[in-house]
């Protein structure tokens, strides 16, 4: 994250909690499905597939299918080049995330489900920058390896602080994860509200 502005570094901060809480929901939702965290997904396909567990299988699948959608649709609503497409990609996410809070008041929870892999994939594409995704929102391994390297460099007598951006985008998201978890276990996926709340505001101060 070293050659994005403070205030970019926020805007990733505030978008990987988001993506924590919505997994969160999703994980507890889902019954042990991650919406937003792939590899884990990758790592339950192929128990799933080992244990002959199909009807899993498939779900994981299924999520994975939907959340490399989403990361299209992301990438095309925010093609390069377009003056809005950060405000664009933020509004799409938010639109998602409200069908998935609204799936919850007519029990259709496959809708939800779609929705919210599909919100999570978009996200990916906020920091985008020609075709590539940036930053990473939605999964922080990355995150956590920069960590360990620039430990390595301030050990060495190089940047002391440089640890600290990728610190921070973990923290979000696990703090996220939290909150997720924990606003479900009171209302379901009603707190999705609270998520899309975010995300407009988010929308329109990129407008």
């Amino acid at each position: 994250m070293i050659d994005y502005s403070n205030r970019q570094k926020a805007l990733a901060y505030i978008l990987a909690g988001i993506a924590g809480y919505v997994d969160a929901m999703g994980f507890r939702h889902l019954g042990g499905v991650f919406v937003s965290f792939m590899s884990g997904n990758t790592t339950r396909l192929g128990v799933d597939i080992a244990l002959h567990d199909w009807s899993k299988a498939g779900q994981v699948a299924g999520i994975i299918a939907l959340f490399v959608v989403g990361a299209a649709l992301g990438a095309w609503v925010g093609k390069d080049g377009r003056r809005d497409r950060r405000a664009a990609i933020l509004w799409t996410e938010a639109a998602l995330l409200a069908v998935a809070a609204l799936s919850d008041n007519f029990s259709l929870a496959i809708v939800g489900n779609v929705a919210m892999a599909l919100a999570m994939g978009v996200e990916n594409a906020v920091f985008q920058r020609n075709g590539a995704p940036g930053i990473g929102l939605t999964y922080v391994t990355g995150a956590l390896v920069k960590v360990g390297h620039r430990i390595a460099v301030a050990l060495e007598g190089g940047d002391k602080w440089g640890w600290v951006a990728s610190l921070l985008l973990w923290a979000s998201l696990c703090l996220g994860a939290i909150l997720g978890a924990s606003v479900y276990g009171m209302v379901g996926l009603a707190g999705l509200w609270a998520a899309c709340a975010v995300i407009v505001v988010l929308a329109i101060l990129a407008g």
